[in-house]
């Protein structure tokens, strides 16, 4: 297993050519769960979150410091936990949020529903903002409410979270349907119908390759590391990495310390059974939930994962899959920790210069920051658009296909 670089600062030369590069090629990130933690925190009242402001206290997001990380396009989650009872209108409130952000902040927000769109807004600086919903439950084994979704402005379907969906394993629940069920490569054919991107971040080695198995249209992981780097399920086999090339899709590297840094696994085992053992989820982001969070890591200081961690999960995954395959989705307002020198959304230019201080050329940072998730996002929409020349809309149910109810 490649073991994890030590920590060191980027080249002063290096950190100005990485903010340099970003002016002219900012980055497209595949996660932020910004609409969550304002759910979560004031429940969608953007005045008391005023992301014009400094929200550092609050938030790893707002708008200085989305500026000051050469971010020039994002897909923000409207993620909904597993466990809602009624998901679907949740996550209309989570796409109702961003409309409202896009409302509120016209200066810097444009809507982008198209890759022509995210070119558009980075020629009037703004920051082009897409959504994708984080879990197949939040169609409620429904293909209408997909393409009620997408007509809404999703971009991309997570086909799991952290627990199994009727027609998808997860890769952190037990086995359920061994990968995709009939139904579940239904969804696959509909999104690629439709011109939504397939995500396969949280699912099962087995749901990614029979999703690459079934898929005519290039597949994303919006917020997933290499496992090879670090062994948690979470995160892409080198075997799935192989595939992106004939299938066009790419990999958006993630942040997040536990599945970056092997250390940080077994700490967030600990650290998940004494919120439970408190009364609280391992994600909740409540000021609740995380002082009982903080306390635990006071009492067991945490391994600390740095920018240079996640270059090594980039470095194993160019080898395998290419420059052209790659990108950036951070998840930040996903996660209680963050890695040092990636604290917050201002910190993109440390892994950049810590890339150029590899040796990465400045066309393959364009690559990995801009210009593949631009270039995947449109080869959806191509394919969407020859398969809707040949066929309708699947009316198909999952009692239908696999003689279940939802």
């Amino acid at each position: 297993m490649p073991a994890v670089s030590a920590h060191a600062a980027p080249s002063p030369d290096a950190l100005r050519d990485a903010r340099a590069l970003l002016r002219e090629f900012p980055v497209v990130d595949g996660h932020n769960d910004l609409p969550w933690a304002l759910r979560e925190q004031v429940r969608y009242d953007l005045a008391a979150r005023d992301i014009a402001a400094d929200q550092t206290a609050h938030l790893h997001t707002d708008l200085p410091r989305l500026r000051e990380g050469g971010v020039g396009a994002q897909y923000w989650s409207v993620y909904v936990r597993a466990d809602q009872p009624d998901p679907v209108p949740a996550t209309l409130e989570q796409i109702d949020c961003v409309r409202q952000l896009l409302a509120r902040y016209p200066q810097d927000l444009a809507p982008a529903l198209t890759a022509a769109d995210m070119e558009a807004a980075r020629a009037q600086g703004r920051i082009a903002s897409l959504m994708g919903a984080e879990g197949g439950h939040s169609i409620s084994c429904s293909l209408a409410t997909l393409r009620g979704l997408y007509d809404l402005g999703v971009r991309y379907l997570t086909l799991t979270h952290n627990d199994n969906v009727p027609w998808a394993d997860s890769a952190t629940d037990a086995p359920g349907v061994g990968g995709l069920s009939a139904f579940g490569r239904e969804v696959v054919r509909e999104m690629n119908r439709t011109g939504m991107l397939v995500d396969l971040s949280h699912v099962a080695a087995t749901t990614m390759r029979d999703a690459l198995d079934e898929t005519t249209a290039p597949v994303i992981f919006s917020h997933s590391s290499s496992r090879a780097v670090c062994d948690h399920p979470r995160n892409i086999p080198d075997d799935v990495l192989e595939r992106l090339p004939a299938n066009g899709g790419m990999a958006m590297v993630t942040f997040v310390p536990k599945f970056v840094l092997q250390a940080a696994v077994d700490w967030t085992e600990a650290a998940d059974d004494a919120m439970q053992a408190n009364g609280f989820h391992p994600l909740d982001g409540t000021p609740e939930g995380l002082k009982v969070l903080r306390a635990f890591e006071a009492a067991h200081p945490r391994p600390v994962a740095t920018a240079a961690t996640v270059a090594d999960h980039l470095d194993h995954m160019r080898e395998v899959a290419g420059i052209d395959h790659l990108g950036i989705g951070g998840d930040y307002d996903g996660t209680a920790f963050t890695p040092d020198g990636l604290d917050d959304v201002s910190g993109y230019p440390n892994l950049l210069a810590e890339l150029l201080d590899r040796g990465w050329s400045k066309p393959d940072l364009a690559k990995l920051t801009w210009q593949n998730a631009v270039r995947v996002l449109g080869a959806a929409e191509d394919v969407a658009r020859d398969l809707q020349g040949r066929r309708g809309p699947s009316n198909a149910t999952i009692e239908s296909l696999d003689g279940t109810k939802p």
